[in-house]
């Protein structure tokens, strides 16, 4: 795997994770079931990160080898410190902008 198509797959898919995340959790809190943030990131991000890099294999024809499957899980793990950043980030923005309005 390129650097290139690395972080393209890396800012595609953090993308992909955030939005997912957002209705995953907008579903269960209508259902009203109790849940952990940071672990429906980890579990949606583990699923399109390890799925978004394999179709992305299947897609350019690469072989599954072990180290394709290692760069899958890798993908994986950078996918969801990518959203994890990134989310925390955007709603730590939000907090400030919110005390910058009632100020």
């Amino acid at each position: 795997m390129t650097l290139t198509l690395f972080m393209t797959l890396l800012v595609i898919l953090a993308v992909c994770v955030s939005l997912i995340t957002e209705a995953v959790k907008k579903f269960l809190d209508d259902a009203g079931v109790k849940y952990s943030s940071n672990v429906v990131v980890l579990i949606v991000a583990v699923i399109v990160g390890a799925g978004g890099t394999a179709l992305m294999y299947l897609f350019l024809g690469i072989a599954f080898t072990p180290p394709n499957i290692v760069c899958m899980v890798l993908m994986a793990v950078a996918v969801w410190v990518g959203a994890m950043v990134g989310y925390d980030k955007v709603i730590q923005m939000i907090e400030q902008l919110k005390n910058l309005k009632l100020k």
